[in-house]
C-alpha cells in the first residue's frame, strides 16, 4: 500500500500514457485503413496531455527536478542560502494553491454550465476534474522534497532511475 501512496502519480501518468499511444496507433491505423480519421482521439488525446503535465510535474516535484535559476542562491553564505530556499519555497507553494484554487474554480463553472465537449459531446468538467487535485499533489510532493532538502535527505543530482 505505501507503493501506492509513494508512486501514486507514476501510476497514473503510465495509464495515461498507455492509453494515449494505443489511442493514437488506433488513429493511425483507422486513418490508413479507412481514409478517415477518428474525430474523437484529438480531444482525448489533448486532455490527456494535460493530465499528463500536471501529475508528472508531481513527479519531478517529488525529485526536485523543476527548473530553477540558482545563481544567487549559489552565491550567496550558507545561511542566506537557507532562507533563500524557504522563500522560494513559500512562493512556489502559495503559486501552486492559487493555480489548484483557479482549476477549482474552472471546474466548478464548467460543472455549473453543463458545457459539452465538441467531439464525444460529454460534459466537458470530466476532462478538468483531475486537474485541481493533481495541482494539490504537487503541493504536497514540494513539501516533501522541501522538508527532505531542510533535512539533508536530499540529494543534489538526478537519480540513475
Amino acid at each position: 500500500m505505501s507503493f501506492l501512496l509513494r508512486d501514486a502519480e507514476k501510476i497514473v501518468c503510465a495509464i495515461i500514457f498507455l492509453g494515449m499511444t494505443l489511442l493514437g496507433f488506433a488513429n493511425v491505423f483507422v486513418r490508413y485503413a479507412t481514409h478517415m480519421s477518428l474525430a474523437s482521439t484529438e480531444e482525448l488525446l489533448t486532455n490527456g496531455f494535460l493530465l499528463l503535465t500536471v501529475f508528472g510535474a508531481a513527479i519531478a516535484a517529488q525529485r526536485g527536478e523543476h527548473l530553477a535559476v540558482t545563481l544567487v542562491h549559489d552565491l550567496l553564505p550558507r545561511v542566506l542560502q537557507k532562507a533563500v530556499f524557504i522563500v522560494s519555497v513559500l512562493l512556489s507553494v502559495g503559486l501552486l494553491a492559487m493555480s489548484a484554487w483557479f482549476s477549482w474554480q474552472a471546474l466548478a463553472n464548467l460543472y455549473g454550465n453543463g458545457m459539452r465537449s465538441y467531439a464525444l459531446g460529454i460534459p466537458a468538467w470530466y476532462y478538468q476534474a483531475a486537474v485541481p487535485f493533481g495541482f494539490a499533489l504537487i503541493i504536497i510532493r514540494y513539501l516533501q522534497h522541501a522538508l527532505d532538502t531542510l533535512a539533508g535527505r536530499a540529494h543534489d543530482e538526478v537519480p540513475d532511475v
